[in-house]
């Protein structure tokens, strides 16, 4: 167990603003003796779009920080996002947090092995949209053998070119680095996280995250923009 909070805190505005109830009010008015069926609020409410909180994080005032989540807590605020599809929902996510996903250009892949076969259907798909694909050696192998063609370079403290390199000449316009185990491994990737968040070019960390990425470039591709409304728009769909 990491820690008991025994309040709901920013939870709360953000379903409030998902389903257009005040719930804050509401409890207040609970507890000073209101009824939930006094209030009109006792069924499930159905909304018809998804909505996404993420959170945001300082590491571009901090160089040199490990962008790497844990239990520590390291985000400075939080941001919403709603899409009536889910990967357009989490893609604007991360365009509202500053994780400003490219919609072309050179993506650097370094994967744990343990997410290795997970993530190449997703590697695939972004071949497809058009991306350009660099690897580290044994990454770069691995997706040979699925008939991914990539470009190998080198880990960082194994020699040159690396993607120490590739950043600083912008050829690389996104990272997906999943974390790996060993002091070799972990110094090479503090050093290519803080570089990409100095430099402004966007990382994801997580199977989970590329995967919720890729579903929302996907559609993205597919629709040819974001949908664009108001809170209240989204509210007139909401099903009570």
């Amino acid at each position: 167990m990491i820690e008991v909070n025994p309040r709901a805190s920013r939870t709360v505005p953000f379903v409030s603003k998902s389903i257009g109830v005040p719930l804050a009010s509401y409890a207040s008015r609970c507890m000073l003796g209101e009824t939930l069926e006094e209030i009109g609020f006792t069924e499930e409410v159905h909304v018809p779009y998804v909505s996404v909180k993420e959170a945001v994080f300082p590491f571009v005032k901090f160089p040199g920080v490990d962008v790497t989540l844990s239990p520590e807590m390291k985000s400075t605020g939080e941001v919403m996002s709603l899409d009536r599809d889910r990967g357009l929902a989490y893609l604007k996510s991360q365009l509202a947090s500053g994780n400003r996903i490219p919609g072309q250009g050179n993506i650097f892949v370094s994967l744990k092995d343990e997410d290795k076969a997970r993530a190449v259907p997703l590697i695939r798909q972004l071949v497809e949209l058009g991306y350009g694909l660099y690897a580290t050696r044994g990454t770069s192998t691995m997706l040979y053998n699925e008939g991914i063609k990539t470009r190998a370079v080198f880990r960082i403290s194994r020699g040159r070119p690396n993607l120490l390199d590739l950043i600083h000449d912008k050829e690389v316009q996104w990272i997906v680095n999943t974390s790996e185990t060993g002091a070799e491994a972990m110094v090479d990737e503090i050093q290519m996280r803080s570089k990409a968040v100095v430099s402004g070019v966007p990382i994801t960390t997580t199977i989970a995250a590329l995967t919720s990425t890729v579903e929302g470039l996907m559609d993205k591709h597919d629709y040819g923009r974001f949908e664009v409304c108001s809170l209240q728009e989204y509210h007139r769909h909401i099903v009570k």
